[in-house]
């Protein structure tokens, strides 16, 4: 496991930890890794950084890098010959925009990308990531695990935490319409028992891997959310146009909503995941994700942790209460 400690990584580590994998982390000792493991210590941005892996077999690879597609070349290419499988957690940003409501993973992908490139755009960095991966290990041989939306316990993003932040503090609620909205999402954990068993199943190739079409909607998470913290919330739903013309930004200040009827909506909750259900894609409901990262969140000594360089999200009490006409 490339890192292990954060988020994806931690909740791929605690699977096979749960199944008696035998388990081996190089990450840049930022965070300690989980007790059962094989420690290495390295950063990939650094030269020499790959010199723990110099030895050693192993079956699988997991790698869950966002940075220069230049480190999962330089990874993919020292392991080679020396893993079974390469599983690269990718993103369904890879898709040229906008892709069409419904596309699965033979849509067109955005152009520009390198496997050895330094880092430029997202997108392009996970597509470069995917050529790395498979240049190295082959079509056959690497799986490219492009997630949508991540939610659940130990999210580093900020997105559910901030939902559940905001109804523990109670009163109306800004609730982003229409309440029937579907959401895809998918929660770390099923990501994580998925990529183990394409693992265990010798899969390969490309999977958009987020929940179904219709697992979740925007109401059903909100009411979770709402229900979990107290129910001192009131939810008051409020139509697109409203929202969009008080210039509130979907996705951040409104975390995981975004318009109905739009592209955004098309790219984020719109995919075809038939392929992935086909082998072994299982998400718990909607409740089930929201409670667990409450319980996480509740037991933190301190704040929720944050990846670096992301921008905040949330939306602004007073903008929240002018919307509402408080």
């Amino acid at each position: 496991m490339l890192g292990g400690t954060e988020f994806v990584g931690r909740a791929v580590v605690d699977a096979a930890l749960d199944r008696d994998w035998d388990v081996t982390v190089l990450n840049r000792g930022r965070h300690r890794p989980a007790p059962g493991v094989r420690a290495l210590r390295g950063d990939r941005t650094e030269t020499g950084g790959l010199a723990a892996l110099a030895d050693g077999e192993w079956d699988a690879v997991v790698d869950t890098w966002s940075g220069a597609p230049r480190a999962v070349h330089e990874t993919a290419g020292l392991l080679a010959g020396r893993a079974g499988r390469y599983v690269y957690v990718s993103s369904c940003s890879v898709y040229a925009w906008a892709p069409d409501p419904g596309y699965d993973e033979s849509a067109p992908l955005v152009e520009g990308a390198a496997a050895d490139a330094e880092r430029t755009e997202y997108a392009q960095d996970k597509v470069g990531g995917e050529l790395a991966a498979t240049g190295a290990f082959g079509a056959n041989a690497s799986v490219l695990v492009r997630a949508g939306l991540i939610l659940g316990p130990h999210e580093n993003v900020g997105r559910l935490p901030w939902w559940l932040g905001r109804m523990a503090r109670g009163g109306p609620v800004l609730a982003p319409g229409p309440r029937d909205l579907p959401l895809q999402y998918i929660d770390a954990r099923d990501l994580a028992g998925w990529i183990l068993g394409a693992v265990e199943q010798g899969l390969s190739g490309p999977y958009n891997l987020m929940s179904p079409q219709g697992h979740a909607t925007m109401g059903a998470l909100l009411d979770a959310c709402a229900q979990v913290t107290g129910g001192a919330a009131q939810l008051r739903w409020t139509a697109p146009e409203a929202i969009l013309a008080a210039g509130i930004e979907p996705w951040t200040q409104l975390p995981v909503w975004v318009p109905p009827d739009t592209d955004y909506h098309a790219a984020l909750h719109a995919a075809d995941v038939s392929r992935a259900v086909r082998d072994g894609l299982r998400c718990r409901t909607v409740e089930e994700t929201v409670r667990d990262t409450w319980e996480w969140l509740r037991g933190l000594d301190g704040e929720a942790p944050r990846r670096a360089g992301l921008p905040p999200v949330g939306l602004d009490p007073a903008v929240e209460a002018k919307v509402l006409g408080l």
